[in-house]
């Protein structure tokens, strides 16, 4: 999903899924035909970065980065209205707000971990600040997210219209079902109506914020409020709504 400036805090989460063995059924062999869509779907749940905590949930906060991702993705865009509001220097607030992003750089190379996510939301920062600066217009610094946000609903509804949801597709291998799922007409509803949340979490945003964005700078406060409320936080939520309701019947709360 995506964040304030238009990048995806769950795109920071550990590399590996590590699914509780003694959970689910075992992941059955992909059918003849569909090994290319298996392993594709295996890889996109894989660099989701979608885990399991010690109880057999899906991890939130981790599948979001943990505390230092949805840092990253809140912090440059909260730089950049603090800044612009006190100097109403929109150059000075855009150079903010790219120091923000590249300082989660910084340190990332000093923790060694992996830079996709910075590297991920600096572009984004770097793409935004580029926008109102050319622009000369404050709230296009928020701009980019309208486009992403309209981008990933088409691209869930595709998934729905082809019958590969991708709510099933993440959850599908964190809960040992890999594609199996797609054979049950109940567990393919379910993670329709999976995907559907996603998506509603998606155009909630774009309802909320751009009448905001159309005020101009006047309603630019509101716009960055909202943006900041309705990223990794609302993010969240939904994912878990989803996982919750696309859990299997009588499998318990493991599931």
């Amino acid at each position: 999903m995506m964040t304030a400036n238009g990048t995806d805090p769950d795109k920071s989460g550990p590399a590996d899924i590590r699914p509780a063995p003694e959970t689910g059924p075992a992941e059955q062999p992909a059918q003849e035909g569909e090994p290319g869509i298996a392993a594709l779907a295996a890889g996109y749940a894989e660099k989701a970065g979608l885990q399991r905590n010690k109880h057999g949930h899906v991890d939130i906060l981790k599948s979001a980065g943990g505390i230092q991702g949805i840092a990253e993705s809140i912090l440059p865009g909260l730089v950049f209205l603090v800044a612009f509001t006190i100097t109403r220097e929109l150059a000075l607030s855009l150079v903010a707000a790219l120091a923000a992003a590249a300082l989660f750089t910084v340190a990332r190379l000093v923790q060694r971990r992996p830079l996709t996510q910075a590297l991920a939301g600096i572009a984004g920062v770097a793409i935004s600040a580029w926008l109102a600066n050319t622009t000369g217009k404050a709230e296009d610094f928020y701009v980019l997210g309208f486009y992403t946000n309209a981008a990933y609903i088409a691209g869930l509804l595709l998934s729905i219209v082809l019958k590969w949801p991708i709510a099933g597709l993440l959850f599908g291998f964190v809960r040992n079902e890999g594609l199996e799922w797609r054979k049950d007409p109940e567990r393919l509803r379910a993670y329709n109506i999976a995907t559907w949340v996603v998506i509603g979490v998606l155009a909630l945003r774009l309802v909320v914020q751009l009448p905001l964005y159309l005020q101009g700078e006047a309603g630019l406060a509101a716009l960055a409020t909202m943006r900041l409320i309705m990223g990794a936080p609302l993010y969240i939520l939904g994912l878990w709504v989803a996982w919750l309701l696309s859990r299997p019947a009588g499998r318990g709360p493991a599931k």
